[in-house]
């Protein structure tokens, strides 16, 4: 019995000392996800800009009614 406990133990925390080590590879993994998105947010940005300002000037104007039924309120 004491000895399945030394082992039940020991399978439990013996492994601890693997665990700075894959703290460090999560920490490169998310370092560089970070970089990939601050790349992508970089390539991609002038494009979605013009995007969205064609999407803003294919919108119609509001009418003079709904200004002024929003400014009622």
């Amino acid at each position: 019995m004491i000895n399945y406990l030394f082992a039940m133990i020991d399978a439990r925390f013996g492994g601890s000392r693997d665990r700075g080590a894959t703290a460090v590879e999560y920490g490169l993994l998310v370092g560089l996800i970070a970089v990939v998105i601050i790349v992508a947010v970089t390539a991609l940005g002038g494009t979605l800009q013009g995007l969205f300002t064609d999407v803003k000037d294919a919108l119609p104007e509001p009418t003079s009614g709904a200004s002024a039924s929003t400014n009622a309120g």
